[in-house]
This record gives structure tokens, C-alpha cells and sequence, in this order.
């Protein structure tokens, strides 16, 4: 019992003491280290989920979260139901638990690190202060591959793939001794508001469980289109893996995924998507890790530079803003998008960098004006992946090729026959194919053979698609050339380029 001797704390000797599992984004039972190492340490265990006042206020976080998280949790229960034990819940501030179960004989908390908001870091901070003069010992595993503190990226890529590939670590149920007093103010999973609780049939449902049906079912067959139909937003929904939410929510670890990968790579015409699928399995903990190392990209640009930079501020940008966010713009493949990620929480990853590049670029508005409003749409909501890739969307890190993204040329190569569009925008859908995707350009006699007026029926283009690109290009590129943006980019490279 080597692990045990190592964490003797205060409390060691006495026979009522307890450990607490606490579940962040790592909702799962296998592959879960912490798990693991209170099993090992052989006091009787509380694994608990804990709802903060934090999370609540939190703009990024909505009713398709909370619904998510409590279906994960029901799922965990009935893994668990065989080993008399249940996922406690809490509904108060992390201190204030730990302050009260430390009183009932908490003495070791195990838990994964939160590459989190600053919200969650700055209580982490305060929590950590607290254990220590408190002589609570709490234990954080590593979050996937990133690594904290990080100093530089040289031998990152190495690193990524020795934690990738190494075996998973998996708990014995069996083994875990529940601890069976009555907890102060935990709540049951049922005593949740009923709206977290009611199925959404739109939506992918939480649970350890169904991330691994989804993972089979990806390898089973329809993954083997993946290459080719990334970028489609009607096809992606079915060829792409669908494991983002699961894995942003832990119900499924990365390295789970990557091994259950690699064990298809030689399957007949599997490739070309398993080579695809695997690099955007490290792009994942690429930019988790970047967040982690640059965390303040939360509320400015990474390339520091870009705070100078002048967005529409206008009372019109507000319209324009507000538009986006309903679909109501008059471009058919970003009001599709736009009302596809309202309705399901899922959209591909080329239609989400297009509405992002749309705002920023074509409507000139600031990201953080849409930054939370699309985070709170994702299901997969990852704050690790969701900055830096909004902000490269954006363009406005000084190191990424800068993407102005035509809405009308990706809705005619990812949509070429409007199956997406009418589905999501069923205003136009009796619209023939050369009009899907531009109807503001059907002539009057044809609207009104097809019996429709654009304007009247669904709405006029909000801006001008051709012109609003070429002033985006022009006041991005004449940016990029100043020497603060240029000195800042090689900052962002220095510290951020993975070498090998």
C-alpha cells in the first residue's frame, strides 16, 4: 500500500475519515485515475458532482449543459447501483462542502485538474489555500495530455503521445468501499429542476454508456466517410464521430478514443479518415494546451496587439449581432447554421468557423461579442478549444492564415442541393438549387411563380456578402502588417509552436 503511506494526512489515523472523488469534466468510471487512487489509498469514498453558484452564473453554460450533465449522472448511478453507491450532489460553492465534509471526516480529495474559466481557477486557488491550512490533502490528476505548468512546446509532441498511448487506468467497482452516512446538504439527482432532467429528443444524450455506443457505432461503419464529408454540414452529422460532447464532458477520455482509433487504421479504406480522425484528436489537446499556458485569451486576443484593433461598435451593429444569433441574416447556409446549433447543439466544425468568420468579419463585430453567446450553443462547450479557435477564426492571433470565409461559395460546395439549408431555413425550401443559396437574387416573375417574396418570407441579406469581404480583407491584412501585431506573433510562436 505505497500509495496509501505517501498521503497520510491529519486525519490518517482516525476511523471514521473519509476520501471525496469529485467530479468536474470527467464524467465517467473508467479511465479515471483519481477513481484509482482513492480505491488505492482504501478509506471509504464519496464520489460527488458539486453545482456551484459559479457555474450557474456562468453565461457559457444553459439548460442543454445541465441536462447533459444530469444524464451522465444517471448513467454513472446505475453503473454504480450494484456497489450500493451513488454520486452525491452538492449545490453550493466547492469551499463551502469541503468546509462542512471536512467536519463529518473528509481527509483526501481526488480529482482530475480543470483546464477551466477564470472562475474555476481562481476557486481552485482559494480551495488549494484552504486544504493546506486545513491539512486536507487533495490530489489532482493530470487533464488529458496537458501539461501544467508549461514552459515551453519542445518536446510537447512526445509528451502528448507517451500519455496518449499509455495504458488506460481503470478502477475496480468492486473495490470501492462507499462511505454510508449521511452527507450535509446533498441532494438527490431527482431533487434537480425538472427541465434538467426531461429528454431532448434534438440532442445527444450524457452518459459514460452512450459515448461508448457512439464510439462503436462510429468504428461500426459510418466513420469510413469521414474524410470526405467533414466540411458538410448535412452528411457531418452522421459521418463525423459525435463524440465532442463526450469527450468535453469526460464521459470518454481522449486516450480511450486514440487507442479504439489505432485499432482500425489498417481496416480497407478506413485511412485516409483514421489518419484525419487521429490529427484532430491531437489538435484537441493542442489547443487546451495553449489555453492552459495563455489563459487570459478568455477576455483579450492571444496576439495582444488585436486589442487596438477597431470593431463596429455602432447601434446598427447590435441589430446585425442580434440577427446573427437568430438566423435572421438573409444568407441561407449561416441562418441554417445558426438555427441547426440552437436546436441540436451540434454543428460541423467548417460551419462553425464560418458564422464565427461571418461575424467577425463580414458584420466587423468584436468576438467577444458572440464568444459566449456560442459557447452557451455548444453541447461540446470546451473552453480549452473554444477560445483558440474562435479567436483563429476571428483572425486575430497574427500567426494563423487569415480564412475570410464566403458563405455563398461554402453553402454551394458543402450544400450544393440545399438539403441542409431547407431543412433549417424551410422559409425558402420550395426554392429551386440556383437559388437556395443567393434567393435575393430570383427575379420577380420567378419568386412569384414559386410563390414567394424573400423579403416578405424570410428576409434580405443584412449586409453585402462580396463588398463586406473585401473591406473585412482589407482592414485585416493592413493590420497584420503593423509592428506590434508582428512582435506579438512571434511571441504567440515562440511560446506556442510544437517543435517535435
Amino acid at each position: 500500500m505505497a500509495v496509501a503511506s505517501t498521503m497520510q494526512g491529519s486525519h490518517a489515523n482516525t476511523s471514521d475519515t473519509f476520501s471525496l472523488v469529485w467530479l468536474k469534466r470527467d464524467l465517467r468510471l473508467r479511465d479515471h485515475k483519481p477513481l484509482v487512487d482513492a480505491i488505492t489509498l482504501g478509506k471509504p469514498i464519496v464520489i460527488a458532482y458539486v453545482i456551484e453558484p459559479l457555474q450557474l452564473a456562468d453565461p457559457h453554460m444553459d439548460l442543454r449543459h445541465w441536462r447533459f450533465i444530469c444524464e451522465s449522472i444517471a448513467d454513472l448511478n446505475q453503473q454504480l447501483l450494484p456497489f450500493n453507491i451513488t454520486v452525491s450532489i452538492f449545490q453550493k460553492d466547492m469551499l463551502s462542502v469541503v468546509e462542512a465534509l471536512t467536519h463529518q471526516g473528509l481527509s483526501h480529495i481526488f480529482s482530475h485538474q480543470e483546464i477551466g474559466l477564470q472562475t474555476s481557477y481562481l476557486r481552485d486557488i482559494e480551495l488549494e489555500k484552504w486544504c493546506k491550512q486545513h491539512h486536507v490533502k487533495w490530489q489532482e490528476s493530470a487533464y488529458s495530455a496537458v501539461k501544467r505548468p508549461l514552459h515551453h512546446r519542445y518536446a510537447w509532441r512526445k509528451h502528448w503521445y507517451q500519455q496518449i498511448s499509455a495504458p488506460v487506468v481503470d478502477p475496480v467497482l468492486s473495490d470501492i468501499k462507499p462511505y454510508t452516512k449521511n452527507l450535509a446538504f446533498s441532494v438527490l439527482l431527482e431533487e434537480l429542476p425538472q427541465a434538467w432532467l426531461t429528454p431532448a429528443s434534438l440532442f445527444q444524450p450524457g452518459g459514460e454508456k452512450r459515448a461508448w455506443y457512439t464510439l462503436h457505432d462510429f468504428f461500426k461503419a459510418r466513420g469510413k466517410r469521414y474524410f470526405g464529408n467533414i466540411g458538410k454540414p448535412d452528411e457531418a452529422r452522421t459521418t463525423c464521430s459525435r463524440l465532442s460532447p463526450y469527450l468535453a464532458w469526460g464521459n470518454i477520455s481522449i486516450r480511450q478514443v486514440f487507442q479504439q482509433a489505432l485499432e482500425h487504421r489498417h481496416r480497407d479504406g478506413w485511412a485516409r479518415s483514421i489518419e484525419a480522425f487521429c490529427a484532430r484528436l491531437s489538435w484537441h489537446c493542442h489547443f487546451i494546451q495553449k489555453f492552459e499556458s495563455e489563459h487570459h485569451m478568455q477576455f483579450r486576443p492571444v496576439n495582444k496587439a488585436y486589442g487596438k484593433f477597431e470593431y463596429d461598435s455602432s447601434t446598427l451593429s447590435h441589430e446585425l449581432l442580434i440577427a446573427w444569433q437568430q438566423g435572421k441574416t438573409g444568407v441561407p447556409i449561416v441562418d441554417a447554421s445558426m438555427r441547426a446549433l440552437i436546436a441540436t447543439g451540434y454543428l460541423n466544425f467548417r460551419m462553425r468557423a464560418m458564422v464565427v468568420s461571418f461575424l467577425c468579419h463580414h458584420l466587423n463585430i468584436d468576438w467577444l461579442r458572440g464568444v459566449d453567446y456560442l459557447g452557451k450553443l455548444f453541447l461540446d462547450f470546451e473552453p480549452g478549444i473554444h477560445y483558440p479557435q474562435f479567436q483563429m477564426q476571428a483572425g486575430i492571433t497574427g500567426t494563423n492564415t487569415i480564412r475570410i470565409y464566403s458563405p455563398i461559395k461554402q453553402s454551394q460546395e458543402k450544400d450544393p442541393d440545399g438539403v441542409f439549408i431547407r431543412k433549417w431555413v424551410p422559409e425558402i425550401a420550395s426554392l429551386p438549387n440556383h437559388y437556395i443559396h443567393e434567393p435575393a437574387l430570383m427575379p420577380p416573375l420567378e419568386a412569384a411563380m414559386h410563390n414567394i417574396n424573400v423579403e416578405r418570407d424570410y428576409c434580405l441579406p443584412i449586409v453585402d456578402v462580396t463588398l463586406a469581404a473585401k473591406k473585412a480583407r482589407d482592414r485585416l491584412w493592413a493590420f497584420r502588417k503593423r509592428d506590434d501585431v508582428k512582435r506579438e506573433a512571434k511571441r504567440v510562436l515562440r511560446k506556442h509552436s510544437v517543435l517535435n
